[in-house]
């Protein structure tokens, strides 16, 4: 993907994240390629559980987003709509500060289905979370 698409296709998701979840918990979406989407999240105090740490539902929020974006660029979106229908993750290590970058990739782009592997890293590009989202490819009618 050329730089300049690149940029219109982030400036694209990031406007599109504006009165949403995403804009509550500061995900922005950071980098894109032809078989991937990644996005960034703060760790800080909106995040945590009670405990101090990375919330595993921000976590799976993070996950699903990345996804489903990723996921509405591989379809004519003026032709079909995508819709999550099932998410799962594994969390694999805690985080109490920092920012975390979730990156998407295909696992299976079919024809009414797709499903995303979805890693979560650290600062420091350790795993933090694994999560698989299946997505659902409907025709507008």
């Amino acid at each position: 993907m050329d730089p300049v698409r690149r940029q219109q296709v982030l400036d694209q998701l990031n406007a599109s994240s504006r009165a949403t979840l995403m804009e509550q918990l500061d995900i922005r979406y950071s980098d894109v390629g032809v078989d991937f989407l990644e996005a960034t999240m703060p760790v800080d105090s909106r995040v945590h559980q009670p405990m101090g740490l990375l919330h595993g539902g921000a976590t799976a929020a993070l996950a699903e987003s990345v996804g489903s974006a990723a996921a509405a660029l591989q379809v004519d979106l003026t032709r079909q709509a995508v819709v999550g229908t099932s998410l799962s993750v594994n969390h694999l290590r805690g985080m109490r500060d920092g920012l975390v970058r979730a990156r998407a990739e295909p696992v299976h782009l079919g024809r009414t289905t797709q499903l995303w592997a979805i890693r979560v890293f650290d600062e420091h590009d350790r795993l933090i979370a694994d999560a698989r989202l299946t997505m659902m490819v409907l025709d507008q009618d």
